[in-house]
């Protein structure tokens, strides 16, 4: 049997009705007619497709088209799939920002020692406890995007001072790598196992029961992903807008009042792949005098902000980032929320290519910021 029949075979693919919802359904298809997935489909069943078809790495992995699928069909991981396939004949894509964090991933996989925990206040983390927040890739972003304020350590400052009201002393650890994300969804599994591997030591030194990642990426990988390649994990995996919520509605966190309205973008990874849409919600629904206006494409029908993996960012991807910042902008609101590093840094390099003016706010910022201290 061939890769590609394997593949057929193994996602299910061959169920396909033709009836062209995925297609429909796509973003980067509304944009970019060439692209189709019901046409890879095809191409797949009657075994003309290839991995040296340069337009599957047009794909997002949004999961816009599987979630409306009659037939169930994976196609995400179809594309995850072939892309496997396809950097093994060296079909690779276009990696953005100069292969930046495809070296970073690697460079990982070794045993390079790191400093890690160096931007953490003294006292607000351990190197060992109940509870791990796994940071992700947050430290390096501040480096390559320093251009367009991407704030990721303010993020993650901020969310150790939310664990911290809560009573929570995490633990965070120099030893932690990627975990893996990009790596796998460019095709890349060899470094996504290594990457794993490292970071499931990692935890375990740590001697944690419940690992709280922020990163909607992360999160999908560590509660979805490295079970099928590991097995049952020795902890939990949280997100930490869940962890947040139960807190809220406990209350144990309280929020001053701010005048403001906002608009909130559902990352894919988080929404549609993970099925978190009330947590992010609850919490700006806790801070007194916020006002949040939904665009009218939310929850499962939210749009993706353009790309992946930091792989093949292109026009395509700059049109539909353009496109939801003017949808955004559309509801009134004053700015737009997000929960995911990337989607942040995405949304803020369009507004700086096109000169675009609304405000892009990580909703663990917001919350922080406006924090009570003693509830």
């Amino acid at each position: 049997m061939t890769e590609i029949a394997q593949l057929i075979e193994t996602t299910g693919t061959h169920y396909c009705l033709d009836c062209g919802v995925c297609t429909s359904s796509c973003p980067v298809a509304r944009v970019f007619p060439d692209f189709s997935p019901r046409r890879i489909i095809e191409r797949a069943l009657y075994g003309l497709a290839s991995p040296a078809d340069e337009t599957i790495w047009d794909c997002l992995t949004c999961s816009q088209c599987s979630v409306r699928c009659p037939a169930n069909i994976d196609f995400p991981d179809f594309i995850r799939q072939i892309l496997g396939e396809a950097c093994a004949m060296g079909n690779e894509g276009v990696p953005t920002h100069n292969g930046v964090f495809q070296t970073i991933s690697a460079i990982q996989t070794s045993g390079v020692r790191q400093d890690r925990t160096y931007w953490a206040p003294e006292g607000s983390y351990a190197a060992e406890g109940e509870v791990f927040y796994f940071v992700g890739c947050r430290p390096f972003f501040d480096v390559v995007f320093e251009d367009i304020g991407a704030g990721s350590l303010d993020n993650a400052r901020n969310i150790l001072r939310i664990l911290n009201a809560c009573g929570i002393t995490p633990a965070i650890s120099d030893d932690e790598r990627c975990c893996g994300h990009d790596a796998l969804w460019n095709g890349d599994e060899t470094t996504f196992k290594r990457l794993a591997e490292l970071n499931l030591e990692a935890i375990a030194r740590s001697g944690a029961k419940k690992v709280v990642v922020s990163c909607p990426e992360g999160y999908s990988t560590l509660r979805d992903i490295y079970p099928r390649y590991f097995g049952e994990l020795p902890f939990q995996v949280v997100h930490i807008l869940d962890f947040i919520a139960d807190r809220v509605e406990a209350g144990e966190l309280a929020f001053q009042p701010m005048d403001k309205t906002v608009t909130y973008h559902d990352p894919c990874r988080l929404g549609r792949q993970s099925g978190v849409y009330y947590a992010p919600r609850r919490l700006l629904e806790a801070i007194p005098g916020l006002t949040l206006k939904e665009m009218p494409r939310n929850r499962e029908n939210g749009v993706c902000c353009g790309t992946t993996g930091w792989n093949n960012c292109s026009s395509t991807s700059a049109m539909i980032r353009k496109d939801r910042l003017e949808e955004a902008q559309a509801t009134g609101a004053e700015a737009l929320v997000t929960a995911c590093p990337k989607c942040q840094i995405h949304f803020r390099c369009t507004n700086k290519a096109f000169g675009q003016e609304l405000e892009i706010l990580d909703l663990y910022d917001l919350a922080a910021e406006n924090l009570v201290a003693d509830t």
